[in-house]
């Protein structure tokens, strides 16, 4: 999410009120937002009193506004009320990987030089631990509570990105939790919740799931995302693009939703009504506010003229469920639409209601924020040595093992001496927490880390990424021949996938294959290639390549990324990571443009289908794969070989062909299959593993997935012990499929579940 301006004057506009509106931060303690207790002329107003129900303090608030007052509070740069002693409030701050200075809700200085930054999403996710994705969450928390309290930063915070990773090109797959629906949702369950908090209706700080929804293209071959109408199916809908939505509001009670900037199905996302007022609010129960990416108002009229005059965009926005303009479109047009009956003021107190609810929730109208359970918060609670350390381990369960031949890794400190670290991302900084980040409390490169364990010889080889010259070659190759072994840090940056900026392929940039293989050729020792980069790459030469014995993926790994890197080289951390998206070979993306969204495949039309669930072709390396320094073994202790579903009494045409049970018709309350899974770690070396467990429903229909995630844990083993693990898996919502016409359906019949290489059988039948 990034503004982007409609017109010159709709941006001098927003530069006004943002100026206006938000207070130069200066890292002196905050006063209270509102209710200060000092303030004799509101003390004593009904929506200051912390012992009334907080709808009946919102409703009171309400009822003093002006029409004009409450219109100054649609959008994210909120006019101050000083009649009511009411700050001025910045709704945008982003914490997608640690506090972001990306919105201007925040800001960095003075006591607050940098905050934690941990690795980009899509290497936090390989990690496949809930646990740590909730952890990093409280973390980021305390250090956004401890800036707001010292004037430097809001409490609403737009993150996490929840979009599935439909298409290896786009640009910002790097803040996602990756392609499969089921990772993303538990993701952002568990993210939010280490935002949020859990006391209660409380909020520590507000979380944001975005971008609601099929939202997943950026600028590709002429088409770009304020223009881009995706066309989706009900089933795609149901079984792909709104999973992690649905569960970031059904299980990890986030406060806020953001709608996006692209049609769906020739409706903006901003102005329908049955994505948002029917699905989130209604069917999902949304507790807190629906806001717009910045400025998707503007762009639906502007851009893409979904609505003749300025004062319609204005209504139907709101109307469709929209609370919170990110921009000046609803401040500027909203009162006349008012005027020309439009739009009630009744709709404009509703968006009012969840947006002032959500900050009262947060405490914002509670008086001294000295007084608030987060009030001790400070500048010693941010960049602690804890903090560090956990944005240090995250980066090390985030790196993925991709291959090892021989083995060649982990790296000895006695036979490898000297380290040749060639490569244009061999030294960076700025490169390793990719985007939305902030500042982070420090870096550790990868030749930082790597100087750690042996002498470096270091060699960029590239200029940059872009790679576009051999001039630095010579030096790479003589670096090469002179030490013990030789590790290349190479592939991508925001230069080359972004916000705005799609790939068009898959292969490494410029001339960085051709450096590696002459790098490989020439070294004296095992040659180690390490990729940096959100999206998968086409490295089939170097998976081939006898003389590229060892191939780590490290993603973005964030501030400690160097040290990371370096752990697991030689073997301090022994890797755990799995990819959290399918690599394709470069063939593939010629086959399917970015435009297309359907998932399942089409071979009357050559269409290879999309993620792990639908494609069959060839890969690079497969969603999940990752290797490991010891050897894990699976054996199924117990597991049922069939399970009763009862139904809600009699259904009638509750089945297709007697073969499938609307998940509706079905009794799913505590309704689980469990299993026991024996893990053995029969290797030499202590490790963390993520048991995977996969399904493939009955083949009944073509449509269904080959085969889908329904469940994962993380376990650590000491070498030569063994672990039971307890695997529960909802079998409605996880043994479940969507069919053609969006209606989620439980297959009878044989389930076939994928540990490993092993298989178990379970065969459901109706009761």
């Amino acid at each position: 999410m990034a503004f982007i301006s409609t017109s010159p004057i709709s941006l001098c506009v927003l530069c006004f009120l943002v100026c206006l509106f938000v207070s130069p931060h200066n890292g002196d303690a905050r006063p209270a937002f509102a209710c200060d207790p000092r303030n004799g002329l509101t003390r004593n107003l009904p929506f200051c009193q912390v012992s009334l129900p907080i709808p009946d303090r919102v409703r009171d608030l309400i009822g003093q506004l002006t029409l004009q007052e409450k219109i100054r509070l649609l959008v994210n740069n909120a006019a101050a009320v000083p009649r009511l002693d009411i700050g001025g409030y910045e709704w945008w701050s982003e914490a997608l990987h640690g506090v972001s200075n990306v919105g201007p809700g925040t800001k960095f200085g003075g006591a607050f030089p940098g905050a934690t930054s941990f690795p980009q999403v899509i290497t936090t996710a390989a990690s496949f631990n809930v646990s740590l994705w909730e952890q990093i969450g409280q973390v980021v928390s305390d250090e956004a509570r401890a800036m707001y309290n010292g004037g430097m930063a809001g409490l609403t915070y737009w993150s996490p990105n929840v979009n599935i990773l439909r298409d290896p090109r786009w640009g910002r797959g790097q803040e996602t939790p990756g392609e499969d629906p089921i990772v993303a949702g538990e993701y952002a369950i568990r993210y939010v919740r280490g935002l949020q908090g859990n006391d209660g209706n409380r909020l520590k700080v507000a979380a944001c799931c975005k971008h609601y929804t099929a939202y997943d293209l950026d600028d590709w071959n002429g088409v770009d995302r304020f223009h881009f109408n995706a066309k989706v199916s009900k089933q795609d809908l149901e079984d792909t693009y709104n999973v992690p939505f649905k569960a970031c509001v059904l299980e990890g009670n986030v406060a806020s939703v953001m709608c996006s900037y692209n049609q769906v199905n020739g409706i903006p996302t901003c102005a329908d009504p049955n994505l948002l007022r029917n699905t989130i609010r209604g069917q999902w129960r949304l507790n807190g506010y629906i806001v717009s990416d910045c400025d998707s108002v503007g762009v639906f009229f502007d851009q893409q003229h979904y609505t003749s005059t300025p004062e319609e965009a204005a209504a139907d926005a709101i109307k469709a469920g929209l609370d919170l303009d990110c921009g000046p479109f609803l401040a500027i047009h909203t009162e006349a639409a008012i005027r020309k009956g439009m739009l009630t003021e009744g709709a404009v107190n509703d968006a009012l209601t969840n947006t002032l609810t959500v900050q009262m929730r947060l405490g914002m109208f509670d008086g001294e924020p000295s007084a608030e359970p987060f009030g001790h918060l400070g500048p010693m609670d941010v960049c602690t040595p804890a903090h560090q350390e956990l944005a240090l381990e995250a980066a090390r369960q985030g790196i993925v093992l991709l291959k090892n031949q021989g083995p060649s890794l982990p790296l000895s400190r006695i036979r490898h001496r000297t380290v040749a670290v060639i490569g244009s991302n061999s030294d960076v900084t700025a490169t390793m927490i990719g985007n939305y980040a902030g500042v982070p409390c420090g870096y550790t490169t990868p030749l930082q880390g790597i100087a750690r364990y042996a002498r470096p010889i270091h060699q960029a080889g590239c200029i940059d990424v872009a790679c576009n010259s051999d001039q630095l070659f010579g030096a790479a190759l003589d670096a090469a021949r002179q030490a013990d072994a030789t590790v290349l840090v190479m592939g991508l940056d925001q230069s080359i996938e972004a916000e705005a900026r799609d790939r068009v392929g898959l292969l490494l940039p410029g001339r960085q294959q051709e450096l590696i293989s002459k790098v490989a050729m020439a070294s004296r020792g095992p040659t180690v290639l390490v990729l940096m980069s959100g999206g998968p790459i086409d490295v089939s030469f170097a998976r081939d390549a006898p003389r590229i014995p060892a191939i780590l993926w490290a993603g973005y790994p964030g501030q400690a990324g160097g040290a990371a890197i370096a752990d697991v080289l030689f073997g301090t951390t022994n890797p755990g990571g799995k990819l959290p998206m399918t690599w394709y070979p470069q063939d593939y993306v010629a086959r399917l443009p970015m435009t297309t969204m359907d998932m399942r495949s089409d071979p009357w039309r050559g269409y290879p289908g999309r993620t792990y669930r639908f494609y069959k072709g060839p890969v690079v390396y497969p969603f999940g794969h990752g290797m490991s320094y010891t050897n894990f073994v699976y054996t199924i202790a117990d597991a049922p070989a069939m399970v009763t579903v009862p139904l809600r009494g009699h259904q009638g045409n509750s089945s297709t062909s007697g073969k499938a049970i609307k998940v509706t018709h079905a009794k799913c309350d505590g309704l689980s299959v469990v299993l026991h899974v024996d893990v053995k770690n029969a290797g030499s070396k202590d490790g963390s593993h993520s048991l995977l467990v996969f399904s493939s429903p009955p083949p009944a229909e073509h449509w269904v997935p080959q085969k889908q995630l329904v469940a994962f844990e993380k376990v650590h083993l000491p070498a030569g012990s063994q672990q039971r693990v307890q695997i529960t898996i909802h079998l409605c919502k996880f043994l479940s499929v969507v069919d053609k016409l969006g209606i989620r359906r439980i297959p009878l019949g044989q389930h076939v579940l994928h540990i490993g290489n092993i298989h178990h059988s379970i065969v459901l039948r109706a009761a």
